[in-house]
């Protein structure tokens, strides 16, 4: 059975969507069998892997409101080489049609239940707010993977997503654990995110992933190319960060 991890944040902008991609593309090159859940109505992940959200013919929306399966409505990343769900705008408007259904919380759980004998891992990419598809991932998943910038406004918004992983954990999802903090775009020169990463050390201990993605300009244009960062420019340092970040997953799970 497959490591269900959600990727998440509550925040925006602090590299949800890069790490998601770039973890799953890390994993296949490790040999693993992996499913990306594009969550986010923005699509980023799906088009970051080069598929186009404009041609989709079933989506992660059609399967949260059980029109589709996943077997039908998943597509092979050829450039990251792992299956994706992805998404579209539609999936938007999934929150809305949701609401008077039963067991809503679950719908991603049920949904990829039927698959999950077929993969390794799957890593699905949350929107930056606690809403109904933040919280289906949650619930879905069998720990939370948090990507962090080493900034004041990131310890800030953190407690608060600890707090609603603890309620779901409370209410809904019993197995749901924090993995770890991935610190990200880390900048070693700056002052700040050495204080704030020692910080983190210090608060967390062991939850806090050795491995460290510094900010890097390939794993930013990457995307653009549809192609995730491990793959546009393997011998990157962002690369490299998320291969080994790949294979600290493994050591964990082991």
């Amino acid at each position: 059975m497959a490591k269900i991890f959600c990727i998440a944040n509550q925040k925006g902008g602090v590299g949800k969507t890069t790490t998601t991609v770039n973890l799953a593309a890390g994993l296949a090159k490790l040999a693993q069998r992996v499913l990306l859940v594009d969550l986010d109505p923005q699509g980023n992940a799906t088009m970051g892997v080069g598929i186009s959200k404009s041609t989709l013919t079933a989506s992660v929306y059609e399967v949260m409101l059980g029109l589709t399966d996943v077997k039908n409505a998943r597509q092979r990343s050829a450039s990251g080489d792992f299956d994706v769900l992805p998404a579209n705008r539609e999936l938007a408007g999934a929150e809305i049609e949701m609401v008077d259904l039963e067991n809503r919380e679950v719908r991603l759980k049920d949904a990829i239940a039927e698959v999950s004998h077929e993969y390794d891992f799957i890593l699905i990419d949350c929107p930056p707010a606690l809403s109904l598809l933040t919280l289906n991932g949650l619930c879905a998943a069998n720990g939370v993977i948090i990507p962090m910038q080493c900034e004041y406004y990131a310890l800030e918004g953190l407690s608060d997503l600890v707090n609603s992983i603890k309620k779901v954990h409370s209410n809904l999802n019993r197995e749901l654990k924090i993995i770890g903090l991935l610190r990200v775009m880390y900048d070693p020169r700056v002052t700040l995110a050495q204080q704030v990463s020692a910080q983190l050390e210090q608060h967390f201990g062991d939850k806090v992933f050795k491995t460290v993605i510094p900010r890097n300009v390939r794993l930013a244009e990457a995307p653009s190319y549809g192609m995730p960062g491990v793959t546009f420019d393997a011998s990157s340092k962002g690369a490299q960060a998320y291969i080994s970040f790949g294979e600290e997953m493994l050591e964990w799970v082991k």
